[in-house]
Formats: structure tokens, sequence, C-alpha cells
């Protein structure tokens, strides 16, 4: 086992999963500075953000399409459907 490729071979690659340790922890830095500003950004300008979208939609006449309507609504229904059928099995 005292062969000297093999330990060279070790090595290298102890150097290449150190050098993707440090890259993968960089990307995890960058993403979350990322996804926190955005979170952030709404959480301080919820209200304008609302008040933006309602006058857009006010101007455009902005109304929702009925087969849109029908599909949330339908969605909403089985997902209720859904957890009131887990809450029986649960309590069963």
């Amino acid at each position: 086992m005292d062969n000297p490729d093999v330990i060279a071979k070790i090595k290298v690659y102890e150097e290449k999963i150190a050098i993707l340790e440090t890259q993968l922890n960089d990307t995890k830095e960058h993403l979350t500075k990322y996804t926190n500003n955005t979170r952030r950004y709404y959480n301080s300008h919820k209200e304008e953000i609302k008040k933006k979208v309602k006058e857009y939609k006010e101007r455009t006449n902005y109304t929702t399409p009925k087969d849109v309507i029908k599909e949330r609504n339908k969605r909403a229904y089985q997902k209720r459907k859904e957890t009131i059928e887990n809450e029986e099995i649960k309590s069963i």
C-alpha cells in the first residue's frame, strides 16, 4: 500500500476535493446573498409593490380570464379535499 503512485494520486484527489469544496461554499454564499436580498427588498417595499400592481391593473383594465379562475378554484378545492382526507386518516 506504500506505492508512491497511489500516494501521489491520493494527494491529487485531496487537492481537487479541497478546490471543489471552496467553490461549493463560494456558490452557496453567493446564492444566499441573492435570495436574501430579494426577500428583504420585497418585505420592506411590499405596500409599494402592491400599489403599483393595483394601479397597473386599473390602467390596463386587466381582468383574469374565466378559465384561469376555474383552474384556481379547482386546485383550491382539490387541496382542501386532500387536507380533509389526511386529517381523517390521522384521526383514525
